[in-house]
């Protein structure tokens, strides 16, 4: 079961790029929502957290790339920041924003990413979703209304 949830029911085996398709995969979640998909970050988010320390234990170095229930809680809060009824432009803004912050690894997000454990695995995905959350609201402010 741990394995299951840690690889999205195994999205995190598809190459090249796990980590994309991980995000990939919870797209559609923005058809229910904001305040679902905020939740699903969070059930996500906990359920990661069971997940990688069930999987890799003590093993504080750890963060396989098959790993991506991170980048689904991740990218479910930068999707959590659009509006009901989003666009296909928001949605591309919400899913590349978090793509650059998870792989780049700016500030807050590389901090989190050098930290140990399952805590650590889920993290910097965390991070990288509320700056791109940040980024989504701020372009919603900012935008035309109907743009995102």
């Amino acid at each position: 079961m741990a394995y299951a949830v840690a690889t999205l029911g195994g999205i995190g085996r598809l190459r090249p790029a796990p980590g994309s398709w991980g995000s990939a995969a919870v797209l559609p979640a923005v058809l229910l929502g904001p305040l679902a998909c905020l939740g699903l970050a969070l059930l996500l988010t906990a359920a990661g957290l069971w997940a990688t320390w069930r999987l890799l234990g003590d093993d504080t170095t750890a963060d396989p790339s098959w790993v991506v229930v991170d980048e689904g809680a991740g990218q479910l809060l930068a999707l959590a920041a659009l509006p009901a009824g989003a666009g296909g432009f928001g949605l591309l803004l919400a899913f590349l924003l978090f793509r650059i912050f998870d792989i780049t690894k700016p500030g807050p997000v590389g901090w989190a990413d050098r930290q140990h454990g399952a805590r650590g695995v889920m993290l910097d995905d965390i991070i990288a979703g509320a700056l791109a959350a940040a980024l989504v609201l701020l372009a919603r402010a900012t935008l035309p209304e109907g743009l995102l």
